[in-house]
């Protein structure tokens, strides 16, 4: 199980909340948790984040610091959850 000290994680739920994740934003200071998910990009982000993708026990498969905005992350059908995590997250 995946542990996460000083951040918050919000759960990815709507369309739109999925759509935009977190494009946009500057100093993001939590986390957003994408269920049954294997890709993702980074267009229009602001900021550099940390992925981690993991299965459906939460066992980590891949993981990515300081991913660059303009990326396209395409992941192992194995993948079922995805974490964007603020730069730095990841030690």
């Amino acid at each position: 199980m995946l542990s996460f000290e000083n951040i918050d994680i919000k759960i990815a739920k709507s369309f739109k909340e999925r759509f935009f994740g977190l494009m946009f934003k500057k100093n993001i200071n939590y986390g957003l948790l994408f269920n049954n998910c294997n890709a993702i990009h980074t267009f229009f982000m602001k900021d550099k984040i940390d992925v981690i993708a993991t299965d459906k026990d939460d066992n980590i498969i891949k993981s990515y610091k300081s991913l660059k905005p303009w990326k396209i992350l395409i992941l192992p059908k194995s993948v079922k959850n995805i974490y964007e995590l603020p730069k730095g997250t990841i030690k």
